[in-house]
């Protein structure tokens, strides 16, 4: 049988469309139903790779009499997380309101006109170890539909109030914010396993990013020792695919050794990202390796053949979470033969008692990571496991995600220099320029020849981040035109002028229950702190005084919410530190168009490189040469007619 679902284009709903749940795709359709059969609303939430969302959907969504049950009273709609956040942001934090968490998948009770009056998360089918199951509480809710219906649209009209109201702006004054981040980075960070907190443990590499460059600015010795630890245990422990390569999304544990095993282009993104950065400031070459591998993960499993990137790879093979990736010492060593294989073994810790379910996850925590003498078995050992079972590729493309792993390939290449990963980034551009706009909008993903809805301000902020990521790789003067327009486009479209910052979502869109402005960095950093950055750095590459009044409004804007707990706003933070203590700048004044060519290689990827085409009065030539004027520290130094000398 097949419900509503089944000319989606989600791989998310697609897994759903043969449930016996008549599901509905998000819709006036829908809701229509419910309130013309006098309903409540069972809304589900998650995305195609997700465990728990799989153990839900077997459990119950497969099963005929959860099936009965909401088919009868309820009228039931999927939603994938991933198309529509602006849902996502607004029930997640109806989650948090009910329960003190979230997660996914989410399941939310609410009324026709889309008021929630209950929430929660996973469910087991029926009521186990202090958890009620799904069937009781499908129960439960229909009597109390019947019965007791002025306390539930009560308790949604309580809980839809109460997410309106602002959040009392902070006390604390700009100049601290930063330094009360780094402290309470300080006072979570775990010295023994890197990271911070306790399990599980997610990599957040943005926060790693904001104290490398605290490091930078202040010399904190603290915070490179924090940064450089976290990223060395990430590395070393099965957070890391040591046969494939790239990163699963977080460490069920406080060692980093096994991980939710789902692999997401985000993560891999900001990693690259924050290892290409952690080579930057301590040159120590394992991390540019780790980026590299990273990298070569992305191109070999996650690039589409038209450029675009690919979403995730999911947890899960026949039903098991982490079978993949998981090996017995007898296999590797059938592989391998008993010698070679039991060395490997030992190297990557593959015993005989395993750590994952009886069998082992490969990882490096007891190993001389310098050693690279079993790379030679990684293939064999790679197409092995391919043959054994398969993992569900996630293929939708998605604008936020694929402009976020185009800066990470360009910094990749300022990094190391390798052309390839420019080429991949320049093609990746294209893809979302040819594909997910439309001459007028950006949209949010893309599959099987289709676009899902209007962009979001995620998917802007992140592709201006792109944009001006491709410029300081390139210095193609279109890519700086085109960071400027959307930047005019996120004006436009989300800008609160009251009230300062943006909406997540924009007046062409759907107009849902409550009006987001997402401002903490959760798994990637949000719309309003990356164009917290934005702003600050078109401020410094173009010297324009309305940039750097709206990078300023912006700032204040964020300092505000960041207030009760900085250190939930790394990527704002980043943006404060390069406003008030801005990285090196450098402004060359070309006499020949030709000395661009090899310069964007030429810098450290962080400095700003402002590029003028013609002498002005501030910048003149000099010798009748292509010109460096280089700042610092609120200094200017001498300009100098060779590259060298300027370096």
């Amino acid at each position: 049988m097949s419900n509503h679902l089944k000319n989606q284009t989600s791989p998310y709903l697609l897994q759903h469309a043969e449930n016996p749940v008549e599901w509905y795709p998000w819709g006036e359709e829908a809701f229509r139903r419910a309130r013309e059969k006098d309903k409540p609303v069972f809304l589900s939430i998650g995305y195609s790779t997700c465990h728990w969302c799989h153990v839900m959907a077997h459990e119950s969504f497969e099963d005929e009499e959860i099936a009965e049950l909401l088919n009868r009273y309820f009228i039931s709609i999927k939603v994938d997380k991933e198309e529509r956040p602006d849902i996502d942001a607004i029930y997640m934090a109806v989650c948090q309101a009910f329960t003190g968490s979230g997660g996914w998948p989410t399941s939310i009770f609410m009324t026709a006109d889309q008021k929630p009056f209950f929430a929660a998360t996973y469910f087991p089918k029926h009521s186990t170890g202090g958890m009620i199951g799904l069937w009781e509480l499908l129960s439960v809710i229909h009597e109390k539909w019947e019965n007791d219906r002025p306390t539930l649209l009560r308790q949604a009209d309580e809980i839809v109030s109460h997410l309106s109201r602002n959040s009392p702006a902070g006390d604390m004054p700009v100049t601290n914010l930063t330094e009360a981040a780094v402290k309470l980075y300080r006072q979570s960070y775990d010295p023994k396993n890197g990271g911070f907190g306790r399990a599980p443990k997610f990599p957040a590499p943005h926060n790693l990013l904001f104290l490398l460059t605290y490091y930078e600015r202040h010399g904190d010795a603290a915070c490179l020792e924090m940064a450089e630890q976290t990223f060395l245990q990430m590395y070393r422990g099965g957070l890391f695919d040591h046969l494939g390569f790239g990163f699963f999304r977080y460490s069920t544990d406080a060692q980093f050794l096994i991980p939710h095993f789902e692999k997401m282009l985000y993560d891999n993104a900001l990693l690259i990202m924050g290892y290409c950065k952690a080579y930057t400031v301590t040159k120590k070459r394992l991390y540019l390796e780790i980026a590299e591998k990273t990298a070569a993960y992305i191109l070999r499993e996650m690039t589409d053949p038209e450029g675009g990137f690919y979403s995730a790879q999911d947890a899960d093979s026949d039903g098991e979470e982490g079978k993949f990736y998981l090996f017995t010492p007898d296999e590797v060593e059938n592989l391998l033969g008993q010698k070679e294989g039991e060395a490997f073994c030992r190297h990557f810790g593959i015993t005989e008692s395993g750590n994952f379910e009886g069998k082992s996850l490969p990882n490096l925590l007891d190993s001389d990571i310098s050693d690279k003498s079993f790379d030679q078995f990684l293939k064999h050992l790679c197409q092995y496991r391919a043959k054994r079972c398969a993992l569900h590729l996630d293929d939708k493309i998605l604008t936020s995600w694929n402009a976020l792993m185009i800066a990470a390939m360009c910094r990749l290449y300022q990094t190391g220099g390798n052309a390839a990963y420019l080429d991949c980034a320049k093609r990746a551009d294209r893809f979302i320029w040819d594909k997910l706009y439309d001459g007028d909008a950006l949209f949010v993903s893309f599959r099987n020849g289709k676009r899902g809805v209007k962009g979001f301000l995620d998917d802007y902020a992140a592709c201006l981040f792109a944009q001006l990521a491709l410029y300081g790789a390139t210095w193609e003067k279109d890519y700086l035109d085109r960071a400027k327009q959307l930047c005019r486009d996120v004006h436009d479209r989300f800008r609160d002028d009251e009230n300062g910052g943006f909406y997540l979502y924009g007046a062409e869109h759907e107009s849902l229950i409550l009006r987001p402005k997402e401002t903490y960095d959760g798994a990637i950093p949000s719309g309003n702190s990356l164009m917290a950055w934005n702003l600050v750095r078109l401020s410094q590459l173009t010297a324009d005084e309305t940039y750097r009044r709206e990078a300023e409004d912006q700032l204040r804007f964020l300092a505000s919410e960041a207030a009760q707990y900085p250190a939930a706003h790394a990527m704002f933070l980043s943006a404060l530190l390069d406003h008030e203590v801005p990285p090196p700048k450098v402004t060359v004044v070309l006499a020949d168009r030709a000395d661009a060519v090899a310069l964007p290689v030429s810098f450290a990827p962080d400095t700003v490189v402002r590029l003028l085409r013609e002498p002005t009065k501030e910048f003149p030539l000099k010798n009748g040469k292509t010109t460096y004027y280089v700042c610092r520290n609120h200094s200017c130094m001498p300009p100098v007619n060779e590259l060298k000398e300027m370096i």
